[in-house]
């Protein structure tokens, strides 16, 4: 059962053509990513801003004759498919130049090509083994798995980068709140002794 079990994630990992990755986006930037694609390739990507502003930015997808496949405004995320027309480099890309002077993390998850058979036995007509079917559970089981955990891992970072932003409020304002206590406190203090002194001086006065 083990061995089986690794055989089928061996395959899992050779049939995935893929990336995966999380970057920054400088406000009033622009950044792509190219690949080249053959023709009749179908591509897939996924994208979503972590931290920065409204959670928003532009993407837009551009084939090798500049044509524009897919255009988005200021999307927090988004999913996009397509199969390729012709053969060349492929653009990507993702804009924060409407944000003035806010940083953006985007995450981007870029898939293409179709997933080929786990098993040369699964391109026959003939019914599948008690060992090909396992592997075709396991292997549904391995995409679901690492989708939970992509979109768990997300939700965290998300989470964390809000909760550290609103502790950092948080922090701001108590040091405010703090500062503002001592300025009043002694101006209290100052303003008391100041009706003391007053009124030592008007009692010489009348001696």
């Amino acid at each position: 059962m083990l061995y089986l079990g690794l055989s089928c994630l061996l395959l899992h990992v050779l049939v995935v053509f893929g990336t995966e990755l999380t970057f920054e986006l400088p406000d009033n930037e622009k950044e792509c990513f190219y690949e080249e694609l053959e023709k009749d390739v179908r591509f897939d990507f996924d994208f979503q801003v972590i931290s920065g502003g409204n959670y928003d930015v532009d993407c837009f997808v551009i084939d090798p004759l500049d044509n524009v496949l897919y255009n988005e405004k200021k999307k927090q995320y988004d999913s996009f498919s397509h199969t390729t027309d012709m053969k060349g480099v492929y653009k990507v890309c993702f804009s924060n130049e409407f944000s003035t002077f806010t940083d953006k993390t985007v995450y981007l998850d870029f898939r293409h090509g179709d997933e080929e058979p786990l098993l040369e036995s699964m391109t026959r007509s003939s019914a599948l083994t008690q060992m090909e079917s396992s592997c075709v559970s396991l292997h549904e089981i391995l995409n679901s798995v690492a989708e939970s955990q992509t979109w768990y891992r997300l939700r965290e970072a998300h989470d964390r980068i809000k909760a550290e932003h609103l502790l950092e409020r948080v922090s701001y304002w108590s040091i405010g709140e703090t500062i503002l206590l001592f300025v009043i406190g002694i101006g209290q203090v100052i303003m008391l002794r100041s009706f003391f002194s007053d009124k030592k001086g008007s009692l010489a006065a009348t001696t």
